[in-house]
């Protein structure tokens, strides 16, 4: 999403004060009244003649309701609907409506559409994205999101909240310097799948029968290949990303893929930047083409705030205002963030550039929206989310969701042993660092009002007595009380280093440009781990890695902890791990590269792969082929895990028609789709699929979660990843515990590779699987 512009500020003149104090009471009064109910159209118990509107009328059949209103609009009031603010209209019973809501990681304040007040002060905040994927968890992703819409829906009850939010962010964390990775699921195509199609569901389901209806709408963003904010002064406004086929279909499209077809997400929003010379909201193949022709979106496309005057002003893509709206019309997008389209589409139209039926077309897809969320329907307090209010948010059992997400994202990098501390055992423990005692740095961006705040110190000092110095008077750490911080660790039983960043160092509109600790942090750390009596830990809060090459192999630091930004409840979360009331089990879900890599590799190159030509390494643990500092999947536990092959094919045969070009020549690969794939074999299976059984046991002295991978590394054809995530399973097991954990394999789906064309391909020959430290041979032949 973009910022909005800053308000011109007004000075005013003494004697106005009082009027200004009173106008302040009476706007107060009237937005406190304003909020008592909410938005919608059809009130046909307060205005009974709108009954005779066919869009009014609940027993037809939505498309029949949307083609009955569209019919009723002039021109002018279409053009009204095109736009994030849709205009009411008035004599058929329609009030104005605002499109823009955010619901990242809890309901924001974020965007005009929702506020909070005196009757609801604040909604839960779970951790950012980032530290919720880690956790590896598609149960969790859809119960937060449950939430978090039942939260909505309890806001929009009163009049506080929209019933579209334009969330989530599924875009791959392609760079560790960009500033919104920390909004994303990670760098893994499958995981950011998952997870964007879980969020999805749990935000969209119903308990209802009518799998149309929707609780509330989500959207994903940000439509494609957009991870650029603003870097060495190169701006997402004006980027434009060249990506080649393989790469956009191998990486960069399965997530949003995953939330049309898997999660039936109500709205796909297209992204600021272009995408091979053309902007991705005025792409028709993008948007008409991919979105609803391919995948069959059942919903609206929006464009991210102001794109379409971005690609008129900043791109310089259309030479006037009117062409710029009929282009991205035309390319099919519904409707846009912004008041640009409702500025220019009229002239459009009468310029013959654009025609009313596409504009009809548009709007459909919108009220389509809102029918599908009871907006049209009258009273939402009679329908059935009406019975929630403001008991039904920051109820406890929400806030102990965002404690849990905490705990299960947390992820233990390193451990001498010293971890978990003994509450008992430790006296004193020195709590050192900018972000100890943070706040709002725990939420990340996008955030809202939490319902209240865990600090890293408070969580600590609820278990052991503490002490606690800042050590920097920020994260920029622009200068650190070294001498204060070392008279303090050399004095306690153990020490914990809260440091890393927030929003002043990785936001929207700023990417990094190093890897390193902001300011003098690394300097506090290592003067510190070299003065403390006792073990030293260090807790990095961050939504990207840092090159903690030195701390990784300093001995004098016991442990580090990655704990994202991890909501509200972060400091409660921190707690429990440390001193072993839950034992983590989080997995990193992106690389954590060392500075080298990005000195040598440019943040605008979007390949994925490695180019040996010109030394350039690749990205992700998929492609890159450089040393990690810690690797994708990486993370402790306090109990050991071991695995074992219950069940895996050594081969696979597919069966192909006589007239089969691969059956008289070589072939590296088969095109994964056609009747070999409905005829593929495993064993003496009959289907296209087989499983794998994973026999894991839990060999240590405590309970604990674990995260199941299924990886494979295919063989070397079509470029090919080195290794590749086919599954994922979270088990719970006691000590001394064991399970099975199976894995259904579809040959056509996982085993295949994107071609440089953007085909996808089984590839032939040895695929070699990875769980845990073993390795399987499976091989593939026809």
């Amino acid at each position: 999403m973009g910022s909005s512009s800053p308000l011109t500020r007004r000075s005013r003149a003494p004697s106005s004060v009082f009027l200004t104090f009173i106008c302040f009471v009476l706007c107060l009064s009237y937005s406190s009244n304003a909020q008592s109910s909410p938005v919608f159209a059809c009130d046909v118990a307060g205005n009974p003649s709108l009954a005779a509107y066919g869009f009014c009328n609940t027993v037809l059949k939505i498309e029949y309701r949307v083609a009955d209103l569209v019919a009723r609009l002039t021109l002018q009031e279409k053009i009204g609907f095109l736009v994030s603010k849709a205009n009411g209209v008035t004599r058929l019973g329609i009030p104005t409506y605002e499109w823009w809501s955010e619901a990242l990681h809890g309901v924001s304040y974020v965007g005009p559409g929702t506020h909070f007040s005196g009757q609801v002060p604040g909604a839960t905040s779970f951790p950012q994205v980032i530290l919720t994927a880690a956790s590896f968890n598609v149960s969790l992703f859809q119960a937060i999101g449950k939430v978090v819409s039942t939260e909505a829906r309890a806001m929009y009850n009163v009049g506080l909240a929209g019933l579209t939010y334009w969330s989530p962010n599924v875009n791959i964390f392609r760079d560790p310097r960009w500033g919104r990775g920390q909004e994303t699921p990670g760098e893994d195509p499958l995981l950011s799948s998952k997870y964007a199609s879980g969020y999805v569901k749990g935000l969209q389901e119903t308990d209802g029968s009518d799998a149309n209806r929707l609780k509330v709408a989500a959207c994903c963003k940000h439509y494609t290949a957009y991870d650029v904010d603003n870097w060495k002064g190169i701006e997402r406004y004006n980027f434009n990303a060249v990506v080649n086929q393989q790469d956009m279909d191998d990486t960069y499209q399965p997530p949003f893929k995953s939330c049309v077809i898997d999660g039936n997400v109500a709205s796909v929003m297209c992204s600021y930047n272009q995408v091979n010379g053309k902007p991705t909201c005025a792409d028709p193949d993008l948007l008409s083409g991919v979105i609803r022709g391919e995948w069959k979106l059942n919903g609206y496309i929006v464009s991210d705030c102001d794109s379409v005057d971005v690609l008129y002003k900043n791109q310089h893509y259309t030479k006037t205002p009117a062409e710029a709206a009929a282009i991205s019309i035309n390319a099919g997008l519904d409707l846009n963030c912004g008041s640009f389209l409702g500025q220019h589409t009229e002239e459009a139209v009468k310029a013959g550039l654009v025609k009313e039926a596409a504009i009809d077309k548009a709007i459909s897809n919108n009220f389509m929206t809102l029918m599908r969320l009871g907006f049209f329907d009258g009273d939402p307090k009679k329908q059935i989310y009406g019975g929630l209010g403001p008991k039904d948010v920051c109820t406890t059992a929400n806030q102990e969701l965002a404690a849990e997400a905490a705990r299960q994202g947390i992820v233990l990098l390193k451990n001498n042993g010293c971890l978990p501390l003994s509450p008992t055992a430790i006296k004193t423990l020195a709590v050192i660092g900018p972000n100890a005692n943070v706040t709002k740095t725990m939420i990340g961006n996008y955030e809202g009002t939490p319902c209240k705040y865990t600090t890293p110190l408070q969580g600590l000092a609820g278990t052991v007595s503490t002490t606690y110095l800042p050590g920097c008077s920020n994260v920029a750490c622009a200068v650190a009380d070294v001498a204060a911080a070392t008279k303090l660790a050399a004095a306690a039983d153990a020490t914990v280093l809260v440091i890393g960043a927030d929003q002043s160092i990785e936001a929207e509109s700023r990417d990094r440009v190093d890897l390193n600790l902001p300011g003098q942090q690394q300097e506090l750390v290592t003067q510190v781990a070299k003065a403390a009596k006792g073990p030293v830990f260090l807790v990095i809060m961050s939504g990207g890695g840092f090159d903690i090459t030195f701390a990784k192999n300093d001995a004098k630091i016991a442990g580090i902890l990655w704990v994202g930004y991890p909501g509200e409840a972060g400091g409660i979360a921190i707690a429990d791990v440390i001193f072993g009331r839950y034992n983590p089990s989080g997995r990193l879900p992106m690389t954590w590269y060392p500075q080298s890599y990005v000195e040598k590799v440019p943040m605008t190159n979007m390949n994925m792969r490695p180019d040996t030509s010109n030394g350039y390494p690749g990205r992700s643990y998929r492609f890159y082929t450089g040393e990690t500092v810690y690797a994708f999947g990486d993370g402790l536990s306090y109990t050991k895990f071991s695995h074992s092959l219950v069940k895996a094919p050594r081969l696979v045969s597919l069966r192909l028609e006589e007239s089969h070009v691969c059956r008289s020549s070589e072939c590296q690969s088969l095109d994964a789709i056609g009747p070999h794939c409905e005829n593929a074999v495993s064993g003496g299976g009959g289907g296209p699929a087989f499983e794998v059984h994973t026999k894991v046991r839990n060999s240590g002295d405590r309970e604990g979660i674990h995260t199941v991978f299924l990886f494979t590394t295919p063989p070397a054809v079509h470029g090919s990843p080195r290794k590749h995530l086919l599954g994922f399973e979270k088990i719970r097991l006691g000590k001394m515990e064991e399970a099975v954990v199976k894995f259904k394999i579809d040959i056509c789906r996982d085993l295949s590779v994107v071609d440089e064309i953007g085909k996808r391909k089984i590839a032939l020959g040895q695929h070699l699987l990875h769980v845990g430290d073993l390795k399987h041979s499976l091989n593939i032949r026809i």
